[in-house]
C-alpha cells in the first residue's frame, strides 16, 4: 500500500511539472528575426555616429562631410601612398 501511495505522489508530481510547464510557457516579446534587425540598425547608426565624432569633432572637419564621396577618396588616396 506504501508503495501504491509513492507512485500517486510521483505521478501527482509529475502532472504538476508539465502542468507548471505549459502554464508559464515563455512567449518572445521580440521575435528573433527583429532582434537581429534590431542589432543591425544600432550597430549602422553606431558607426555612422563614430565615423562623424572621429572627423567632426576629432579631426576638425565638417560632421556631415564624412558622407561624401571625395573624403573617402582622399583617405584612400592619403594610404595609398607610398
Amino acid at each position: 500500500m506504501n508503495e501504491q501511495h509513492q507512485e500517486e505522489k510521483q505521478e501527482h508530481k509529475e502532472e504538476a511539472k508539465t502542468e507548471h510547464r505549459r502554464k508559464f510557457q515563455r512567449t518572445r516579446l521580440i521575435p528573433i528575426w527583429l532582434r537581429l534587425v534590431i542589432v543591425f540598425v544600432l550597430m549602422t547608426v553606431s558607426l555612422a555616429a563614430g565615423a562623424m565624432i572621429g572627423y567632426g569633432v576629432i579631426g576638425d572637419g565638417s560632421p556631415f562631410d564624412v558622407f561624401k564621396r571625395s573624403t573617402w577618396q582622399h583617405i584612400i588616396d592619403f594610404v595609398e601612398k607610398q
